[in-house]
């Protein structure tokens, strides 16, 4: 399996494990407080049908030797969208999730290799279309935990966790002086599942401060 192969299937089942937790949710638990602030569990949910929508879209014009941008209005479409969706009921969210998820998978398994060689556009700037199922595969499985409904960070997929420290240790180095490069002792301490979800501010670790990486 290579890389590529390996983040569709990482993504695939983050997908899958996402849609069965929202499936039974009812209508009072999608407004309740997500663990993000100021968002419900319906506007997570809704970021998460989103987040693929706008996957697709970069994809289908990778296809047809394009770019084009994730969210077309910037951030201000992607707060109205989500706005717009996270009043909806349970049952209209989870399959909102549900189908936006799977033609997403139909996208990647239809795309010419050609096409894995181009680029979309981000919020955070250009992006290759190769690079785009990791950050499907981060985006829901960092997701899921920021919903609140049972699904932590330690239990993150443990090929994820893996993939992520990497990348997110040279994020970190990279943000630092000369010198001063390598994770603080107190990160290092603790396991790899608690040091990602540090580095993507999802909890604490003693003695730190925020590492100041979110998305």
């Amino acid at each position: 399996m290579n890389e590529l192969e390996r983040d569709i299937a990482g993504a695939t089942r983050a997908n899958a494990r996402v849609i069965a937790a929202l499936a039974d949710l009812t209508d009072d638990q999608i407004l309740e407080p997500s663990l993000l602030p100021e968002w419900t569990v319906g506007h997570v949910a809704t970021h998460i049908a989103r987040n693929a929508e706008g996957h697709v879209r970069m994809i289908a014009a990778a296809a047809r030797g394009e770019v084009a941008a994730m969210y077309p209005g910037g951030r201000e479409q992607r707060t109205d969208d989500i706005e717009a969706g996270a009043r909806r009921t349970a049952a209209a969210i989870a399959a909102d999730v549900a189908h936006t998820a799977g033609e997403l998978e139909r996208s990647w398994a239809t795309l010419a290799p050609i096409a894995w060689d181009g680029t979309g556009e981000t919020i955070a700037g250009s992006t290759a279309i190769r690079d785009l199922p990791f950050i499907r595969w981060r985006e829901v499985t960092v997701h899921h935990a920021d919903l609140g409904i049972g699904f932590t960070w330690s239990d993150w997929d443990a090929e994820y966790v893996r993939l992520e420290l990497g990348r997110l240790t040279m994020l970190w180095a990279s943000r630092k002086p000369m010198g001063l490069t390598a994770l603080p002792a107190e990160a290092l301490a603790v396991g790899a599942h608690q040091r990602v979800a540090w580095l993507l501010g999802r909890t604490d670790i003693e003695g730190l401060p925020p590492a100041g990486i979110m998305i």
